[in-house]
Order: structure tokens, then C-alpha cells, then sequence
């Protein structure tokens, strides 16, 4: 190894450490987060989301797809690919009578691809599964006590992977994701008197969860002239039967332990921990395609996630199995174009992308009147997302491959569709630096 893949190397282990480090510090500030695991990540990195999040049915050499694990076979002898991604985020949200912004960055994934053997591709990596984070509440009284009652929760899934996948015949694919699942999670009711001198009283509970996670994918190429193909993609997540501790604690404190978090306890009421409790995973079915020729690539994608199925304790929420969780399906149409890929003009060779995405909620909301105090019902929303960017090149001369800087501009918006609810719109800008090595070719000088 040259003094160079040497300095590489060094780098991309640093970085991974890092993720490692930091994966559970993930930015979100959405209500929506407080129910089932917080709020879901699509598995697309890069320029996949920013082609509304396809990823079944796309098959590039010079891009890590983890959301098929049958497109890492499309990957030649010599080529090491690293993928890593950061964004920002802005959050508006507007309950009909109050109006309030939120701000957020997070290091998204890395994700590395490389070569086993002849048709056979491997990839490893780190991807979100889903984020929780909220601080929420409002004023209350009882028998003419007045206080602050505020919901707050922290946590989310992560999924570090290792997949493989070999194309045994020409034009079909077959792959397999192993994820080691891992996250923690905390939600707490906290209770603070207002104009008096009584304790603040935290009610929380908290939970770990470690599993291991299956996906199961399938590609085919149809090739219908020398520019012009078709890939038909599938994809299956068998679903996950985890037990955890759950640890409720009710907490006394002489202020607010959020806004004071070197405050010790005062005292404790309760802790109690509730052991061997079922949390589950759905099956995951996704199909899709993409058409490409060779300038122009278009993709469709669907996701069917049977969430009813699943269980969950009822003591982290309050509701039933019946009224939790709602079978989520998502639909992912994204395109790209670039004028000439070998064009001499820097300008023609830029990858212009779009798309647009749709989903339903997976879990439902206990929805409160918020002049009554009183409970007006179950609540869910749908979500519809607009996505644009580009994928700006650079070549490395002496071996001829493209590495990307992939810029992508993402608005989606949650519409409720229960009075009471809060309407959600989410902005977003992210940043991915996908870097194409001629790594395992051995130079004659260096």
C-alpha cells in the first residue's frame, strides 16, 4: 500500500470511529417522534435521495446503494468507493394558532463499497434507522395549582452493516444486508410547579434495544439496446422479535433537569424496571425500476411496511395494539439527467436531479384539545416530499474515475388530518462526497 492509500485509509477509519462515537447524537426536534420509534430514515444516500429516495431498482458502479444490497455486485475489480454525508435542517411548525421554528445538522452515513471477487461486490457502513427527539408541553391546573407540564424524549436506531452480493449469471444480482440494529431511548413527563417552592417531578422511562436486522435483495437487467436498459429491483426485511428492559423512574428534583442537567436528584418516588418486554420490527416488501440510457435515468419505488402486525409496550404511550400503528406504504419517483458524461465542457457533465416521495404515517397520535386540556381522539398525517440537486464531478486523470460532490435540497411537509394537530414542513440542504479510488491496482511507480 503507497504512502497515499496509506493517508486514505488513516482518514476513512478516523471517520468511522467518529460516526460510531456520535451515532446516537442525532438532531430532531418533532412531536411526531414521541410514538413507535421515533421518526423513520429512508436508506437512500446521496444522489438517491436526492432523486426522491429510489433505491430498489438502481444499479450504478460509482455509487453505494445500501437500500438494495444486490447493486454492490455492479462494481469492477479495481474500484473502492467512500460515501459520507452531512445535512441541515430548518423545521416549521404551526398548530393554527402558534408558529415555531427548529434547527438541526447531523452527520448522516458512511457507507464504503469494494470488491470481493470476480461478480461479487461488498459494502460496509452506518445509516440512521430512526431519530426521536421532542420538548413539548404547556400550562395546567389542579385545585387552583398551576404548573408546566412538558413531554421530552431522546433516542433513535442505528444500523452499522455489512453486505455482500453476487451476480452468478449475467444481468442478475443477489444480495444480503447483515445490521447489527442498536439504540436507546428516553422519554420523560416532567412536572414543575409554578409559583411555589414544591419539587419538579420527572416521570421517565427508558430502554435499550440491540438486535440483528436481514435485508434481502434482487436485481435484474433487461437490456433493451446498447444505451437503453431496464432494472427491475426487490427488496425484503424480514421482521425483528426484540425483548428490552424497560427502567421507569419518577424523579424529585429542586429544578428543571433539562434546563440544569448537573442537578442531582432530590429524591425518588419510584424505579422500577419491567424486564423481558416485546418490541417489534415490521416485514418490509419494496419493489421498484429504473430505465436509464445513458444520459437520462427515471425511477419509481414502493414500500409496503405491515406495522399493525407489530407489538409494543403499551406503557411507553397509552394506547392499544389496535389503535398504535398504521400499515405504511411509500412511494419514491425520482430522475436525472446530464447532457454528455464524456463531454469536454465541465458544465454538460453536472448531474441534474429531482424527485418527489409520499407516505402515510406508521404510528398514531393521542390527540389533545389544547383549551380543554381533554383528549379529542386518535390522529395520524401523510407526508409528501419534493426533492432537487446536483452531482458535480471530478476526475482523477491517472485512473480515469469520477469522483462526485453531490449537493441536495429536500422540502417535505406533514399534513395532519385531525383538528388540534400540528402541521410540520421540513427543509432541508445536505451535503455528500461519494470518492471513487483506483484502489486495488497495483502502480508500477509511485
Amino acid at each position: 500500500m503507497n504512502s497515499r492509500k496509506k493517508r486514505v485509509f488513516s482518514l476513512i477509519t478516523f471517520l468511522s470511529i467518529t460516526v460510531v462515537i456520535f451515532a446516537q447524537q442525532v438532531g430532531s426536534n418533532s412531536p411526531y417522534s414521541r410514538y413507535g420509534y421515533g421518526s423513520l430514515s429512508n436508506p437512500s444516500l446521496g444522489a438517491s435521495e436526492a432523486m426522491g429516495g429510489i433505491s430498489y431498482g438502481l444499479r450504478r458502479s460509482q455509487q453505494v446503494n445500501p437500500g438494495n444490497p444486490a447493486s454492490y455486485s455492479e462494481l469492477d475489480s479495481l474500484t473502492f468507493i467512500f460515501d459520507m454525508g452531512v445535512s441541515g435542517h430548518l423545521a416549521h411548525m404551526n398548530d393554527g394558532s402558534n408558529k415555531r421554528d427548529f434547527y438541526n445538522g447531523n452527520l448522516d452515513y458512511v457507507a464504503m463499497q469494494f470488491p470481493l471477487l470476480r461478480n461479487v461486490g461488498a459494502s460496509i457502513g452506518l445509516l440512521p434507522y430512526s431519530k426521536m427527539g421532542y420538548n413539548y408541553g404547556g400550562a395546567r391546573s389542579l385545585s387552583n395549582i398551576q404548573y408546566l407540564e412538558s413531554y421530552r424524549g431522546t433516542g433513535g436506531l442505528t444500523q452499522i452493516y455489512a453486505g455482500v452480493a453476487w451476480e452468478p449469471v449475467e444481468n442478475l444480482s443477489a444480495g444480503v444486508n447483515i445490521s447489527y440494529l442498536f439504540g436507546s431511548f428516553s422519554r420523560s413527563s416532567v412536572v414543575t410547579p409554578i409559583a411555589t417552592s414544591a419539587l419538579v417531578t420527572e416521570d421517565k422511562h427508558q430502554y435499550s434495544l440491540r438486535n440483528l436486522k436481514y435485508d434481502l435483495g434482487l436485481q435484474y437487467r433487461i437490456g433493451i439496446d446498447k444505451n437503453r436498459s431496464l432494472t427491475l429491483g426487490a427488496v425484503y426485511t424480514p421482521a425483528i422479535h426484540a425483548k428490552a428492559d424497560v427502567n421507569n423512574s419518577i424523579l424529585l428534583y429542586s429544578g428543571d433537569p433539562y434546563d440544569n442537567p448537573w442537578l442531582t436528584p432530590s429524591g425518588e418516588i419510584t424505579n422500577d424496571t419491567v424486564r423481558g418486554v416485546s418490541f417489534d420490527l415490521p416485514h418490509s416488501f419494496g419493489l421498484g425500476f429504473t430505465y436509464t440510457n445513458g444520459r437520462l435515468l427515471f425511477g419509481l419505488d414502493g414500500t409496503y411496511q405491515m406495522w399493525n402486525e407489530a407489538d409494543y409496550p403499551g406503557m411507553l404511550d397509552g394506547l392499544s395494539g389496535s389503535e398504535r400503528y398504521n400499515d405504511m406504504i411509500r412511494i419514491n419517483s425520482g430522475v436525472e439527467y446530464v447532457i454528455d458524461p464524456v463531454s469536454q465542457n465541465y458544465f454538460h457533465r453536472i448531474r441534474f436531479r429531482g424527485g418527489v416521495s409520499y407516505s402515510n404515517a406508521y404510528t398514531n397520535f393521542s390527540v389533545v384539545n389544547p383549551d380543554s386540556g381533554l383528549s379529542a381522539g386518535m390522529g395520524s398525517y401523510r407526508e409528501y416530499g419534493v426533492n432537487v440537486g446536483l452531482g458535480l464531478p471530478f476526475r482523477d486523470y491517472m485512473s480515469g474515475h469520477v469522483s462526485m460532490l453531490n449537493i441536495g435540497f429536500g422540502y417535505s411537509r406533514q399534513e395532519p388530518d385531525a383538528k388540534f394537530m400540528i402541521r410540520q414542513d421540513m427543509f432541508k440542504i445536505s451535503l455528500n462526497m461519494n470518492i471513487n479510488e483506483f484502489w486495488f491496482f497495483k502502480r508500477q511507480f509511485n
